[in-house]
């Protein structure tokens, strides 16, 4: 280390324990790498916790006014842990604590962060589908707002043709350690690095893509796969579609959660499908083959002579597939409502009152119950 300690932090040698620490704060802030961008400024930093290192502890003072760098040569080792320093990480947590989140509520301190690969976080999109899309499945594109690795840095965050260099207060370890001393012995204390904030690595020249980050802020399409017979509050997993991992970390998933609208002809009942149809009083009581809309199309339904009112007539197969066997599908269940005229024309109504007497006649009843035999009030 060129220099001597003492002019390194601008005090003289017989400086207590509270004039050294102001110096090291103040020069200390005015040399943080992400505070001074100026060439140097990083070795002058370095310099700078060295020389506190030593002189901020009472052993390691002495010997170095004794003997000179010689004395410590082993001590510190240039940054890799600190122990026996007193206050060194507390300074460091209070000089820094608004700088990058270091130190301070909201920073990394207490618990160490992984330095290595992280996983990218999951993330959730709610979707919604037609009745008929959910029953059927198919692609659906989808766009979907995610962090993806930066393709100027390729995640790095370091500038073109720079990299990022070990830090030199915790020498990549992403940790410092202070002992301190009480009546009842030494109690180490290991917190996160202040400097690289866990990492283990600076970066001296950020990317001006990512801002150093290493990943940035996209909108992406996606296609994506709807079984058949999905409905509301189904979720799917589309693996590796979250946001990118950092520093080569494999990326989240992408969870959707579908909703299914509504539709004005048919209803869902698990995987049977539900719908009316309306047929005259005629068609009720003689019989008949009418057309009825399905999810499928257009299918024939036979209505028997004599149905009664709201009588369910069921077409097989015809529901909602089965969700992951497709293969199998539920029923569609037709409810059957007959329509009673309000109003008859002259010719119908002459028609209708001769038939009443007819069957009136045979049966001792007359008017409309002898006609429809009280079908109605079943």
């Amino acid at each position: 280390m060129a220099g001597d300690y003492y002019e390194i932090l601008g005090v003289s040698r017989d400086c207590g324990k509270d004039e050294l620490k102001r110096a090291y704060r103040r020069l200390a802030r005015q040399y943080h790498p992400d505070v001074n961008k100026e060439p140097g400024a990083e070795d002058k930093f370095k310099e700078i916790n060295r020389a506190y290192e030593v002189l901020s502890e009472p052993e390691a003072r002495a010997r170095y006014d004794r003997f000179g760098e010689a004395g410590v040569s082993g001590a510190g080792g240039g940054g890799a842990e600190y122990s026996d320093m007193g206050g060194f990480a507390d300074i460091f947590e209070t000089i820094f604590s608004g700088f990058g989140g270091m130190g301070g509520p909201g920073g990394a301190t207490g618990t160490r962060r992984r330095s290595g690969p992280t996983r990218g976080d999951d993330l959730r999109l709610d979707l919604k589908l037609d009745f008929k899309e959910a029953i059927f499945g198919g692609e659906k594109e989808i766009r979907i707002p995610h962090l993806e690795t930066c393709k100027t840095c390729s995640g790095s965050g370091a500038k073109a043709g720079t990299s990022s260099d070990t830090c030199g207060t915790c020498s990549g370890s992403g940790q410092v350690r202070r002992a301190t001393r009480t009546p009842f012995g030494s109690f180490a204390q290991v917190s996160v690095c202040p400097t690289c904030n866990g990492d283990g690595q600076v970066i001296a020249e950020k990317c001006e893509s990512c801002g150093g980050v290493g990943r940035k802020q996209e909108t992406k399409k996606l296609k994506i796969t709807i079984p058949p017979g999905v409905d509301t509050g189904t979720r799917l997993r589309v693996s590796r579609e979250g946001d990118a991992g950092l520093k080569g970390g494999p990326p989240g998933d992408l969870y959707v959660y579908l909703a299914v609208n509504s539709d004005k002809k048919f209803r869902r009942d698990g995987i049977n499908i539900q719908s009316d149809v309306e047929i005259s009083y005629l068609q009720a009581i003689l019989g008949d083959m009418v057309t009825v809309e399905t999810v499928d199309g257009t299918e024939e339904l036979n209505i028997p002579a004599g149905l009664q009112p709201n009588k369910v007539l069921i077409l097989e197969g015809k529901g909602v597939p089965k969700l992951g066997n497709p293969v199998s599908r539920g029923d569609h269940l037709i409810t059957v409502k007959v329509v009673i005229p309000t109003k008859l024309g002259r010719e119908e109504k002459e028609l209708l009152q001769q038939l009443a007497r007819i069957k009136g006649s045979s049966t001792g009843k007359g008017g409309f119950e002898g006609i429809f035999g009280g079908m109605f009030n079943k």
